[in-house]
């Protein structure tokens, strides 16, 4: 039998509407360089020329992968002035990285 990866772990009863609002997460974490922007945004907040720094991808491409994780619900933004800033709205996955890393 699998040890769970902390003591908050537990079985989760999956709806039809839950399963799809996982499956939607899981598939905005299915490229790296969004994975590289969640674990970014995991320290703090960051305006989009940070981001495409980590990422190393021109502004239009990092756009799009923003997109789709602010549309996923994983991340929420704030325009001040002429710069937007994202911040992780699911500060659970620092802790899914951790467990899904651990071992590796």
């Amino acid at each position: 039998m699998t040890k769970p990866c902390s003591e908050n772990c537990k079985s989760v009863k999956i709806t039809e509407k839950r399963a799809g609002t996982l499956a939607d997460i899981f598939k905005a974490l299915g490229h790296p360089v969004r994975v590289k922007i969640v674990a970014a945004l995991m320290d703090s907040e960051r305006c989009v020329c940070e981001l495409q720094s980590v990422a190393e991808r021109d502004i239009s491409t990092v756009s799009s992968h923003l997109t789709i994780l602010k549309n996923a619900g994983i991340l929420a933004s704030e325009q001040r002035g002429k710069q937007i800033f994202y911040s992780l709205k699911r500060n659970c996955l620092a802790g899914v990285f951790s467990c899904l890393l651990a071992g590796n």
